[in-house]
């Protein structure tokens, strides 16, 4: 039993299949640019965050060498005192 279907039909349903296939190629190629562009946004991220580590590393660094600097008196001091205290 066969029925006789509308060509205007198939035609519809046949240039949506076209189109699907036809598309495809182009949705494919604009998912890779999608995922370029998010790993370079995270890449660019990373790199942003391990430069901010690093400057947070140089100002303790710097710090504890400026608290070192000022307390050579302090301690030269103390190693004075502690021997003028020894010889009592």
């Amino acid at each position: 039993m066969s029925k006789n279907v509308n060509k205007q039909i198939t035609d519809a349903v046949t240039q949506t299949n076209v189109q699907v296939v036809a598309d495809a190629p182009a949705i494919a190629l604009a998912n890779v640019y999608q995922t370029a562009a998010h790993s370079t946004g995270l890449m660019f991220a990373n790199s942003v965050n391990a430069q901010s580590q690093q400057n947070i590393l140089a100002q303790a660094a710097t710090t504890q060498g400026i608290l070192q600097i000022y307390s050579l008196n302090t301690m030269s001091d103390a190693a004075s005192i502690i021997k003028l205290f020894k010889d009592r």
